[in-house]
């Protein structure tokens, strides 16, 4: 699978489960230690603006949805569904060779081409997939075939500070590789979240 694909499996992934919050879980909490549902929404929302800043070279002076922002909810808008498509739709319209070609520098990564970047937001958008899923009660499940491509990415860049990924957990013996993936994450698939 290419990276444009994964990166459009991935999307799909966390289309699926934001359609499926039902009225009343949007402020209910998720897996992401300190954000709602709407927050995780409004991150991922946030990604996908910045993914089309780094595409056409502009600079996205927003830096409320950014990791460790304390509650991007507010990008979420009234109709998070609708406002992740549109930005979802808006960034992947940038995407040519050209602007996948393009560099840019990032803090602890350095100089990447954009197209160095899509398995990032391969991971964060799988990750949070599973922390708005796994807040309510959904049982989340990624395409076999995306897992490596988050977790090669994941071994080599994971951040472990606030706002980022968490400390590595220890999966239950006989853990599949998804929720090894969560667990290298800093996410326990095995626990539920706190009310």
């Amino acid at each position: 699978m290419d990276t444009m694909e994964s990166y459009r499996r991935a999307q799909d992934t966390f289309d699926a489960v934001l359609a499926a919050v039902p009225a009343d879980g949007w402020d209910r909490p998720s897996a992401c230690a300190e954000w709602s549902v709407r927050d995780v929404a409004g991150h991922v929302i946030w990604g996908q603006r910045q993914l089309r800043a780094w595409a056409t070279g502009a600079e996205l002076a927003d830096r409320s949805g950014a990791p460790g922002a304390p509650h991007p909810r507010g990008l979420a808008s009234d109709d998070p569904v609708a406002t992740w498509r549109t930005a979802r739709a808006e960034a992947l319209a940038t995407l040519d060779d050209e602007s996948l070609a393009r560099l840019v520098t990032l803090p602890g990564l350095g100089e990447v081409p954009v197209a160095g970047l899509l398995p990032l937001l391969v991971t964060d958008q799988l990750a949070h997939a599973w922390d708005i899923g796994h807040g309510l009660g959904m049982d989340v499940r990624f395409a076999a075939e995306l897992v490596p491509v988050a977790f090669a990415w994941s071994r080599q860049n994971a951040v472990r500070q606030p706002g980022f990924f968490g400390a590595e957990l220890t999966p239950p013996a006989g853990a599949d590789e998804q929720t090894a993936l969560l667990a290298f994450l800093g996410r326990a698939a095995w626990q539920p979240v706190p009310a």
